[in-house]
Formats: C-alpha cells, structure tokens, sequence
C-alpha cells in the first residue's frame, strides 16, 4: 500500500546543488522540494511563510527532510505554526550554528536559534566534523527540539561534498519516520 504521507524536502541556504542527496532523493522518489522567493538573502520569516503555504495546499500529512538552513526552518516554523499537527515527522540533517560568530552576514536574521521542542517525531542526523556546527552544538539543539540523535562520523556538513550519493543511510532513517 501507497503510503498517504508527502515527503517535502527543505534545502538550506543556496538550496541543494544537483549532485546534493536531496536533489537526487526529489529524482529518484518524487518528494517534493519545497522552493523559497530568495535561496541567497533567506529571511526566515518569508521561509516560514512559505512552509505554511505548501503544507496548507494538501490536506496530506508531511514528513519534513531538512538538511543545514532548512532544520532551523523546521525550529522556527514549529514554534510559531499553528499547522504542526499536518507534520509527522522530521529529518533533521546537519543543522547550522546560525549563532556562530563566522556565521555568514546573510543568515543573521536566524537568530537567535528557535529551541522549544518539536510536536512530531525527529531524528537529526550530525556529522563530527560539520564546518557549520560543533557536534556539541548541534547535538544540544538536537536534545532542545527532542529529537533521536544520529551521530553520524566525519562526513563534513553532510552535503555534496561529503560525497553521499543518494545517501541509502539517510533513505533508512527517513523510511523508520515513515513506519
């Protein structure tokens, strides 16, 4: 049986490149990206916005995939939605330090990071080795948003570059969020 469920995949800044695990997870399985106004100047409020939107345009459930930008997308739109029950559940991969110091002028506007507990099961998935965040960091916001921890080794920020491919492990993760 068909699974009822949508699986919409939220890209971080810049979006996904067509070689990034999400692209080749919207090819290979149709889910759904969801696309923002403004990948380079993201406003989080305007990314929030947009989340409600397209949850609001089928009357389905979402499982949500972030990966980096679009996990703070996932904090922030939980906290101030009043659609988290159209959620069942999140992938949360390798979310930023958007408090960092280094933090790239663009993403200021995404603090301070949203911490208030998630109202759906989630897994996030953090590498050792993230560019963008500490694992300590990343795996106190995994804890504040209730989240399963999924430590997942030296795999850079878990994008392109760390050379996944269409990422099976990550397929796996997704696949027990939909049982």
């Amino acid at each position: 049986m068909k699974d009822l469920r949508r699986v919409l995949l939220l890209p971080g800044w810049l979006n996904s490149d067509p070689e990034h695990w999400q692209s080749l997870w919207e090819q290979k399985f149709g889910y759904e990206r969801v696309e923002q106004a403004d990948w380079d100047w993201p406003r989080r409020g305007d990314w929030m916005a947009r989340l409600d939107e397209v949850l609001l345009a089928d009357e389905r459930p979402a499982v949500l995939v972030a990966h980096s930008l679009g996990c703070q997308l996932v904090a922030s739109w939980a906290e101030h939605s009043k659609h988290g029950h159209r959620v069942s559940g999140a992938l949360l991969v390798a979310p930023p330090d958007t408090e960092a110091a280094d933090m790239p002028p663009q993403l200021h506007n995404w603090r301070p990071i949203r911490r208030q507990r998630l109202p759906f099961p989630s897994i996030a998935v953090i590498s050792s080795d993230d560019p963008f965040c500490a694992f300590e960091r990343g795996a106190q916001m995994a804890a504040n948003w209730g989240c399963r921890l999924v430590a997942a080794g030296p795999l850079g920020h878990l994008n392109t570059a760390s050379k996944l491919g269409d990422w099976p492990a990550g397929q796996a993760l997704l696949a027990g969020l939909l049982e």
